[in-house]
């Protein structure tokens, strides 16, 4: 028999697998790969602007990371940086044009792999799920911040 654990991680790692296929094909199109979805929809739903610390905040991404990305998607011309004082640092992130065509491209692929992702599901199994997702994702936050006592 399998276990929950088991029957868990699978599940999340096959959904994960399987979206970062979908995103990476999606980006391709745009000469990026999958992640760069994240800071694309993150960026499409905050139009006045973020800084590259409020983007990693929200993508739960580090500074090298965004770091990285916010000067792949300025090369590729999809963001443009509004600098603050003369410095980029707190320089506001919004969209181009082009950028704001290309998250409203990854916003339909992501509604089409959840609409995909959850034929056959009522809208009321469908929030038990997500509520239930919630709560294991914040668990699992706190344990590993906490620390597990395995000694029980």
């Amino acid at each position: 028999m399998v276990s929950r654990f088991e029957r868990f991680t699978y599940a999340i790692s096959e959904i994960n697998r399987y979206w970062h296929k979908i995103a990476s094909y999606e980006m391709g199109k745009y000469g990026l790969k999958g992640p760069f979805a994240m800071y694309l929809t993150v960026l499409y739903r905050y139009p006045e602007g973020v800084t590259s610390v409020q983007l990693g905040e929200l993508c739960d991404k580090n500074k090298a990371d965004v770091s990285r990305a916010v000067a792949v998607l300025e090369e590729k011309g999809l963001i443009m940086r509004e600098a603050k004082n003369n410095s980029l640092y707190r320089a506001k992130i919004h969209l181009t044009a082009e950028g704001k065509n290309a998250a409203e491209h990854v916003q339909r692929a992501a509604a089409l792999a959840v609409e995909k992702g959850g034929d056959g599901l009522t809208e009321e199994r469908r929030e038990i799920f997500y509520e239930g997702l919630e709560l294991i994702a914040a668990n699992l936050k706190s344990a590993s911040r906490d620390g597990l006592d395995t000694k029980k």
